[in-house]
C-alpha cells in the first residue's frame, strides 16, 4: 500500500521545484541574453515537473478517495450497524428521528430501506412489515390472512381470472348477471386517510429498537383498524359505500345476498350451501367470536369435547373471528381486494390536545368486493 506521507513529501518537493523552474523560465523570456536552446531546455524541465506533479497528485487523490470511502463505510456501520436486521431497524430509527426533527433523510438510510427515490414517499412500511415487528400490533385485521392485498398505483383488475371463447361459460347465473350489469373490470379509487403515531421525547431519545417498534405498532394498528372499519361498516361514509360487505341498495336491501334462518348456525350452513360451487370450495366465514361460542354452546349441550373442535368441523368451513362482522360473511375472500395506491409519504405533526409530537403516515386505500356473488350474509330471521 502506498505511503501517503511519502507521497505528500514527494509532491511538495516537486511543487517547489516546479515553482522555481517556472519562475526561471519566465525570467529567461525577459532576459535577452538567453538563447532559444536554453529556453527550450528549461521549458522541457518545467513540462517534466508538471507531469510528475500531476501524476503524484492523481495518486494522492486516489488515496484520499479510498480513505473517504473507508471512513464513510465505518460511519455507516457505526450508525446503522453491521447485522442486516439491525441495519433495517437502525435505518428506520434514523428516518423517524430525522422526520420528527424536520431534517432530510440520508441516502444511506434510504438505501438500507430499499427506496432512494426523491418523491418523499419512502417505504417505511414494506409488505413484509408484519414479520419485522418485534411484538404483535395492538389491532389486527384478520382479513389480511384471507383477502387479497396489493400496493399498486391506478390499479385495474378483471373480476374473473379467465374467460372462454363462448360468453355463457359462467355457470353461476348471479355472477353472469353481475358482470353484465357492472362490467368485468374493477377500477380501484384513492381514498385518503392518515395514521398518527404519538412519539414522546423519551421514546425518540431511547433505543432504536424501541423507537421503531413503538411507531410501527401504531402505524400497523392504524392501518388494520382502517381496513376493518371500511370492510365491515354498517353505515359507510360517502364515497366508501362499495367498500363494505354490508353496503345496501336504494331499497335498503344488502348488495350481497342475505340468507336467513331461525338460528345463526342454520343461517351459516344455508349461506355456505347457497354459494355456487365455484366459490363454495374455498369459502371461509368471517364472524364474531361471541357468536361462534354461542353456537358451540348450543351444539355441545354439555359435551366439553366440542369446545376443542376446529370451526371447520362445526361450521363446515374455516372461520376467522372479527368483532366488526356483526352478521357473518360467508364466501371466497380472494374476491375481497384491498389496494394501497402508491407510496405512503410521512410527515411530522403535533397533537394540539396533548402537545405530543406525532409521526404521521398518509395512505390512499380502496377495498373492492370484486364479485358480490362470491359472498353471502348469514342472518337470523327477524
Amino acid at each position: 500500500m502506498k505511503n501517503r506521507y511519502k507521497l505528500q513529501q514527494m509532491l511538495e518537493g516537486v511543487a517547489d521545484e516546479l515553482k522555481t523552474s517556472s519562475t526561471k523560465l519566465t525570467e529567461m523570456y525577459a532576459d535577452a541574453k538567453t538563447d532559444i536552446k536554453a529556453r527550450t531546455e528549461q521549458k522541457d524541465t518545467v513540462k517534466d515537473l508538471e507531469d510528475r506533479f500531476d501524476g503524484l497528485k492523481a495518486q494522492m487523490d486516489d488515496l484520499d478517495k479510498a480513505d473517504k470511502e473507508r471512513l464513510d463505510a465505518q460511519n455507516k456501520d457505526r450508525v446503522l450497524g453491521i447485522d442486516p436486521k439491525a441495519k433495517v431497524i437502525n435505518a428506520k430509527a434514523e428516518l423517524i428521528r430525522a422526520t420528527m426533527a424536520n431534517k432530510p433523510v440520508s441516502m444511506e438510510v434510504k438505501a438500507v430501506l430499499g427506496d432512494d427515490n426523491a418523491t418523499g414517499g419512502e417505504k417505511l412500511l414494506p409488505k413484509t412489515m408484519s414479520n419485522e415487528l418485534l411484538t404483535e400490533p395492538f389491532v389486527k385485521n384478520p382479513l389480511r390472512d384471507i383477502s387479497t392485498f396489493t400496493n399498486e398505483t391506478n390499479l385495474e383488475v378483471p373480476k374473473v381470472t379467465f374467460t372462454l371463447d363462448d360468453d355463457d361459460f359462467i355457470a353461476d347465473a348471479a355472477t353472469a348477471k353481475e358482470l353484465k350489469v357492472d362490467g368485468d373490470v374493477i377500477q380501484f379509487i384513492r381514498k385518503k386517510f392518515k395514521v398518527f403515531a404519538p412519539v414522546s421525547e423519551t421514546i425518540i431519545r431511547g433505543s432504536n429498537a424501541n423507537l421503531v417498534n413503538t411507531v410501527q405498532l401504531a402505524l400497523e394498528g392504524g392501518l388494520a383498524a382502517k381496513e376493518k372499519k371500511i370492510a365491515f361498516a354498517a353505515k359507510p361514509k360517502v364515497g366508501e359505500e362499495h367498500m363494505s360487505f354490508y353496503a345496501v341498495a336504494s331499497d335498503a336491501s344488502t348488495l350481497i345476498k342475505t340468507v336467513t334462518a331461525t338460528t345463526l348456525y342454520k343461517a351459516i350452513k344455508a349461506a355456505v350451501a347457497d354459494l355456487h360451487e365455484d366459490y363454495r370450495e374455498n369459502a371461509k366465514i368471517a364472524m364474531r367470536y361471541v357468536d361462534y361460542m354461542d353456537i358451540v354452546e348450543v351444539l355441545a349441550n354439555g359435551n366439553a369435547t366440542l369446545y376443542s373442535a376446529q370451526p371447520e368441523q362445526i361450521l363446515g368451513k374455516p372461520a376467522i373471528f372479527c368483532d366488526s362482522a356483526v352478521n357473518p360473511i360467508v364466501g371466497n375472500f380472494a374476491y375481497s381486494h384491498f389496494n394501497y395506491d402508491g407510496d405512503m409519504p410521512y410527515e411530522r405533526d403535533k397533537d394540539i390536545k396533548t402537545g405530543i409530537e406525532c409521526f404521521v403516515l398518509t395512505a390512499w386505500i380502496d377495498h373492492q368486493i370484486k364479485l358480490k356473488s362470491a359472498f353471502r350474509i348469514a342472518k337470523v330471521t327477524p
